[in-house]
Formats: C-alpha cells, sequence, structure tokens
C-alpha cells in the first residue's frame, strides 16, 4: 500500500452520494495497493483459472453515519485484474471500475520466511509498457499502532460506488486485523496520466507520504445493498 496526500477538492466529484471524505489528520489520502487473491470463490463457487490472481487499485477514503455506528470504507478509482470474468463479474455486481491487463507479481521474503518481510513487486502492462509499484520491507510485522496513518489505511470494512442510476451502493468487506511492515523503500512506476487520468498525474509522481506491507488474511465480501434514497441525495 503506498499513500499519498491528495487535495480533497480532487476527489470530491468522486464522492459516492450519503458519504463524505474521510480524512487523517484533517489531510485525504489515495493508495495504490497491490494485493494478490487467493483460493477465490463466489458464491460458494471457484472459476476454473481464476481462483488466484493479482490486482492493483487506486482508491481513497469515506465514511458514512449508519445510526449510531460510522461506517469507513474505500472508493475505487479504478482497478487492474488479469482475468476477463474477474473484472466482468465486479462491474455486473458492484459497479467497480476495472480494466483488464496482463499482470505479474514478484515476492522475496527475507530468510524465507513471511515473518521477516522482503520486497514486493506487481506490474502491469499497459499499451506496450510494463509499469509497477514496488516495496521493500525492514523490521517484523505488528498491529498497526493506535491512531496512526497505517490503522486508519487499513481498517475500512465498506465499500462505496455510485451505480448506473446515480444511487450509492455499501457493500462489506470483513477480516482480521492485520500486521504490517513498514516500508524501508517504495516507488510507483506508472503511466499516470494515461491509467487514472492527468489530474492525478502530480499526486502519483511524488513519493508517497507512507506505504506498508499488510500480511492479508481470509476475507468475506458481501454482496452490496442501494443506500436508502434519504441518504444518497
Amino acid at each position: 500500500m503506498l499513500n499519498y496526500e491528495v487535495d480533497p477538492a480532487l476527489l470530491a466529484p468522486r464522492v459516492p452520494p450519503g458519504t463524505e471524505l474521510d480524512l487523517f489528520q484533517g489531510k485525504a489520502y489515495v493508495s495504490i495497493v497491490g494485493f494478490m487473491f487467493n483460493e477465490v470463490r463466489f458464491h460458494g463457487w471457484s472459476i476454473p483459472g481464476h481462483r488466484s490472481f493479482s490486482e492493483v487499485n487506486l482508491r481513497f477514503y469515506v465514511q458514512r453515519q449508519q445510526g449510531r455506528e460510522l461506517r469507513r470504507g474505500v472508493v475505487f478509482i479504478k482497478e487492474i485484474a488479469p482475468r476477463w470474468w474477474v473484472s466482468a463479474i465486479a462491474r455486473r455486481w458492484y459497479y467497480e471500475n476495472y480494466v483488464t491487463l496482463p499482470m505479474r507479481h514478484e515476492l522475496e521474503l527475507a530468510d524465507g520466511s513471511i515473518s521477516e518481510g522482503g520486497e514486493v513487486t506487481y506490474a502491469w502492462r499497459l499499451r506496450g509498457r510494463w509499469n509497477q509499484c514496488y516495496l521493500r520491507t525492514f523490521g517484523l510485522a505488528e498491529l498497526a499502532a493506535g491512531g496512526s496513518l497505517e490503522e486508519f489505511i487499513t481498517e475500512h470494512y465498506w465499500g462505496y460506488t455510485r451505480r448506473p442510476d446515480g444511487a450509492t451502493l455499501e457493500y462489506q468487506v470483513t477480516h482480521p486485523r492485520w500486521r504490517v511492515w513498514k516500508a524501508a523503500e517504495a516507488h510507483l512506476d506508472c503511466d499516470v496520466a494515461d491509467l487514472y487520468g492527468p489530474e492525478f498525474a502530480s499526486v502519483l509522481g511524488k513519493s508517497p507520504r507512507s506505504a506498508l506491507l499488510a500480511e492479508g488474511s481470509e476475507i468475506a465480501m458481501y454482496r452490496g445493498q442501494p443506500l436508502p434514497a434519504t441518504t444518497a441525495g
């Protein structure tokens, strides 16, 4: 996860109705996130050739008050997957902005042990050129400290997207808290303007404000529900 400060005005038009930007110490963030899906099942069924694959996404953070519960979630600006069916299902059921591109990843572990961290690269080919995000860890993985930026980035358990009719779709993602490694080095090599739009070129062209590697876990992603019209306007 490579995390960048961003002007809230850049994100404002993308905030789904019924939600508001979730800020950390008054600042808005976007994140480039690369990760592996393993043993994927859709409604209990696995699709041959689609059980394990990598993904890279650009996301930002929102929140919504539901009664006494503050639901903190993410909005995906664009997601990259290497399998056409993955993109098709995500667009059909969650209205997410997926594109299908050739992808590859590399993971080199220190001393062959995940507990020691290591180096990880996620790469995708766009118009004949390989783009990538890279991170090298240091130290041991541990739970993010309370009130830290690392906790803010990893502790969002809802997804929000805008349906074609203008309503907001809300879906829940559950997983245990993740241990994280801090980054000794991290960088993004990407044609940002081509992939995400020229408005993000200056944001993602800088060094990330922070970077981390999360250990991951089993997750469950639930079917989305539209927000009530009274909160979506």
